[in-house]
């Protein structure tokens, strides 16, 4: 059994979380290719892995939580999605398997650059990173179908609402510092939100930067 497919039958087994087209999703994934190679017997333990800059990398059942949030009984294949923090690129290569674009966002520099290059070598033709604040969204490419926050806020920005569709989900850890709830937010016809919350987690926290 490759180390990939352990991974996704533990995540299925212990966890109870069995979406075929996430767990699909992960298989085709190389996640030891997002990580720097001291790290590469990490790759596929469940917990988080560091990828520098005071950033981790999540572990493979909270990708496939927060995954399965966003795309849960719903027609994906022509969404355009929009990841705040891309960090490794791992989760927006996740994403990309499943929807038709993945837009995502990264506000340290190093970082964005080596997402680009790693998404880059892998083949990934469909997912287009920015180095920026996600604070303000990216609005050129607005509005999006969903919206994947994945670090800590304590309030989601209003302008990420913003460039929701109606009708679609914005999935984030909400919550202070030490302690964040998954949080999934649909956008109704009215322009008002639907709120729900589920596991509590710990992110690392959203950086901000004032916009230009």
């Amino acid at each position: 059994m490759n180390e990939r497919q352990k991974m996704v039958d533990e995540i299925r087994k212990i966890y109870g979380l069995d979406s075929s087209r996430v767990l699909s999703a992960m298989l085709q994934v190389p996640r030891d290719k997002f990580i720097d190679p001291q790290y590469k017997e990490l790759a596929y333990r469940d917990g988080p892995v560091p990828i520098g800059f005071g950033q981790t990398m999540s572990q493979p059942y909270t990708v496939a939580f927060m995954t399965d949030l966003l795309t849960d009984n719903k027609k994906i294949k022509e969404w355009k999605v929009m990841e705040i923090g891309t960090g490794s690129g791992y989760q927006a290569a996740i994403l990309s398997k499943l929807v038709e674009k993945v837009f995502t966002i990264e506000i340290v520099p190093e970082l964005a650059e080596r997402a680009k290059k790693t998404l880059k070598k892998l083949g990934y033709k469909n997912i287009y990173v920015e180095l920026g604040s996600g604070e303000w969204g990216w609005k050129e490419h607005a509005p999006y179908n969903a919206i994947m926050i994945t670090a800590q806020v304590e309030k989601v920005p209003q302008e990420l609402f913003n460039q929701l569709k109606t009708g679609g989900v914005l999935v984030a850890p909400v919550g202070g510092r030490h302690l964040q709830t998954m949080t999934r937010y649909t956008k109704r016809r009215s322009g008002s939100l639907r709120r729900e919350s589920f596991q509590h987690y710990v992110f690392v926290p959203f950086i901000k930067k004032d916009k230009d």
